[in-house]
């Protein structure tokens, strides 16, 4: 099939309007994300693999979860110059575009088009509810361990040193233990490359607790289940501005190919899932202008205590898998799938490298 091409830089007028506005003009008093109105994006990716002579294919992730509340994928299309077919992890069910080129295809592409519906979060945690218990099958997956997050040795011993005292504690006051650690403990490397890798036994190790989202997070996620509490990240890309007014927690341009971002949430009895988004205060802290920010300052203070219940849903969310097979690979497992990936009979690019391996992330936010 001939691919079809389009132009990844031109964005929608709402959100190139929206980027360029002064922050006064569309900031709100406080951050303070609750329910509202759906939005609907549609996110283009575009993949290449660079001038070849040999067989190539790669894989692309599209959006995958869906959550009466909060997120809908709508659909996934997509066009290429190879043979392409939608895939799934079988243990998560993280939904891929799996593709194959012969090496008679010097130029390799695809091109994958995605529509989501979202809305903002929040759980009102002085209230609990009656959420449906988590099926056993799912404690037991979002309870255990991973390639990268372990929930003993290290993970373990910090995880009760941080909930030492609180042994009779409720979920939610051990929860908000550990993210309250990892805000005063962490913090955000800028020189780590995209989003971290997420080895967070390494990480304690170390004793430097510096990484990205996908480090700080996972630590999270390790030291919730260390106390048998269900956690999971959840892996996506920001798709706008901050409704806001912070420049570090949005999407400023339609062009989104490094805004890949992790959450996390933990299931807690009476309320269900709750999101949770400690490496977002570590990251106001460190970029949201002018940078640099003291823990007292305003804006760092408003993201701390909104993010353990809320979530700003400007952002798409891929899949909550971990240790994911890509079918066909010779490479192995990836820890999670965030990025877009390839493989040639050389091995497994770089997805960071876009001197081998090209694409393009773009958002166009549609009519709901």
């Amino acid at each position: 099939m001939t691919i079809h091409r389009r132009d990844f830089l031109v964005s929608s007028a709402a959100l190139a309007a929206a980027a360029a506005l002064p922050r006064a003009a569309w900031a709100q008093a406080a951050f303070a994300p609750k329910p509202g109105d759906w939005r609907a994006f549609e996110i283009v990716t575009r993949l290449e693999v660079a001038s070849q002579t040999s067989p190539a294919q790669a894989w692309v992730p599209v959006p995958s979860v869906n959550e009466a509340d909060w997120f809908k994928t709508l659909d996934n299309k997509w066009t290429t110059n190879g043979n392409a077919g939608l895939v799934r992890d079988p243990k998560s069910g993280a939904g891929m575009v799996h593709v194959e080129w012969p090496a008679s295809e010097q130029n390799p592409a695809v091109e994958v088009t995605s529509r989501v519906s979202t809305r903002d979060r929040a759980v009102d945690l002085t209230k609990p509810g009656k959420a449906a218990p988590l099926p056993a099958a799912e404690r037991k997956l979002y309870t255990g361990a991973t390639q990268l997050i372990p929930t003993d040795g290290i993970v373990k011993e910090t995880s009760d040193k941080i909930v030492a005292g609180a042994a009779a504690a409720s979920d939610i006051e051990k929860a908000r233990a550990i993210y309250e650690w990892i805000v005063d403990n962490t913090y955000r490397d800028a020189k780590v490359r995209g989003c971290g890798i997420g080895d967070i036994a390494a990480l304690l190790k170390s004793g430097n607790l510096g990484g990205k989202c996908a480090d700080l997070n996972a630590l999270f996620v390790g030291l919730a289940r260390a106390q048998a509490i269900p956690a999971r990240d959840i892996y996506g890309i920001r798709v706008a501005p901050s409704a806001f007014g912070y420049k570090s927690l949005g999407a400023n341009s339609a062009t989104i190919s490094k805004a890949q971002h992790c959450r996390a949430e933990v299931h807690l009895a009476g309320f269900g899932w709750v999101p949770m988004d400690p490496a977002d205060v570590r990251k106001v802290v460190l970029e949201e202008p002018p940078g640099n920010l003291p823990a007292g300052d305003d804006k760092v203070v408003a993201a701390r205590k909104a993010l353990f219940g809320a979530w700003e849903t400007n952002w798409l969310a891929y899949n909550f898998a971990h240790d994911v097979k890509l079918p066909g690979a010779r490479s192995g497992d990836v820890a999670f799938l965030m990025y877009p990936q390839a493989e040639t009979v050389a091995g497994r690019l770089d997805c960071l490298d876009a001197d081998t391996f090209k694409y393009a992330i773009t958002s166009n936010q549609i009519a709901a």
